[in-house]
């Protein structure tokens, strides 16, 4: 069985390595930015990759904190700073060995993996899951093996919830909520005679894509918008262009695109330039997005992008602090949301309110770009 730690000789265990001149980490507010693992960290995952394929392993020495991650892909800038930020927090120098394996969209990977981890005796567990089901025989397999699991992102829906001990993660549907109350108000704003709207969907039956649709659906009922269509881009930039290409072609009026991530409306924006048409303010088509990515928060400057919610991926310290708490013998919470802002071109709209709560619209500026850390 795998090693447990007291409070009590993890301090000890904490102070050692500090006198032996390793280093270690405090809890940390922010991520580290990409690629701040040291170079023998970065050398250590190299010859993992090499042994492996896709799994990358830092460090293996001493008394370290084993980690397994299975990360849902690469499928998208979001994505990336996501594992970049596991990467570096959950690094050799802040005592950890951390085994990444990347499922490249495919749940049984996501399976496969956990199951690996259990074999190697981890101490923690982290999943961001490709879909919400379908979960319940491998990590109820985790808690017979009684290590604890923790979910990032994406949410699973089981029938026993201990059968993750937390989760940490964004809360969806009131992300779109918040933007279909600015486009409510900037159409009010512009004397818009009508909302003639397409919905490029995340992956199907993921928790961002779940969430998100659902607050334009209900937005539309409620404000008379007309949806035109619903497809999936799923997250990608190649694909949310096919999309919209293929949604240019079918409709003539489309005013409106609500792109479920940044590279989706990078890929609508491509194909609707290609098309002929113009996006921003005073063109034709206003692209809504989610991420506010560098380069999402770059478009919405120009105004590519009209308005764009937050949804942070520096997950790293998040986790690390639930596994922080875990080690001293201390609870954390069961689910917790992340604060997330929402940025517009323009000032047409300086707040929005859902659900009796205000939330203030951030204009963006060349400042707000630059700030932005992935």
């Amino acid at each position: 069985m795998k090693k447990r730690f007291l409070g009590v000789l993890l301090s000890v265990a904490m102070v050692a390595a500090v006198l032996a001149g390793c280093g270690s980490s405090g809890a940390k507010e922010t991520a580290a930015p990409a690629g701040s693992e040291t170079e023998a960290a970065s050398e250590t995952e190299a010859a993992s990759e090499a042994a492996s394929g896709e799994t990358e392993a830092a460090g293996n020495t001493g008394d370290v904190i084993t980690v397994g991650f299975s990360q849902v892909g690469a499928e998208s800038d979001w994505r990336t700073a996501n594992s970049e930020s596991m990467k570096s927090t959950f690094s050799t120098e802040n005592g950890y060995n951390l085994i990444f394996d990347d499922a490249q969209q495919k749940q049984e990977n996501q399976i496969a993996a956990i199951r690996n981890f259990i074999q190697q005796e981890v101490d923690y567990i982290v999943l961001a899951p490709v879909t919400e089901s379908g979960w319940d025989t491998v990590l109820q397999e985790a808690k017979d093996a009684e290590i604890p699991v923790i979910i990032v992102d994406r949410m699973v829906n089981v029938s026993d919830d201990s059968l993750y001990t937390a989760w940490v993660g964004s809360n969806f549907k009131l992300e779109g909520q918040k933007a279909c109350e600015w486009l409510k108000q900037y159409a009010a704003a512009k004397n818009m005679s009508e909302v003639n709207i397409v919905d490029i969907q995340g992956t199907i039956g993921a928790s961002a894509q779940i969430g998100r649709s659902a607050a334009l659906e209900e937005a539309a009922a409620a404000n008379g918008w007309n949806l035109l269509e619903q497809q999936t881009g799923e997250f990608t930039q190649a694909k949310g262009q096919e999309v919209m290409e293929s949604l240019l072609k079918q409709y003539d009026n489309i005013n409106v695109v609500y792109c479920e991530n940044d590279n989706e409306a990078f890929g609508a924006i491509e194909a609707i330039k290609a098309a002929g048409k113009t996006v921003g303010p005073d063109g034709d088509i206003l692209v809504m997005s989610f991420d506010t990515t560098k380069q999402g928060i770059t478009d919405t400057l120009s105004g590519d992008i009209i308005v764009n919610t937050e949804c942070n991926p520096l997950h790293g310290p998040r986790v690390e602090q639930i596994i922080k708490q875990l080690q001293a013998g201390e609870t954390p919470e069961k689910q917790a949301y992340v604060e997330e802002g929402i940025y517009a071109h323009g000032s047409d709209v300086a707040s929005v309110t859902v659900d009796g709560t205000d939330y203030e619209v951030t204009e963006v500026t060349q400042d707000v770009v630059d700030a932005r850390a992935y």
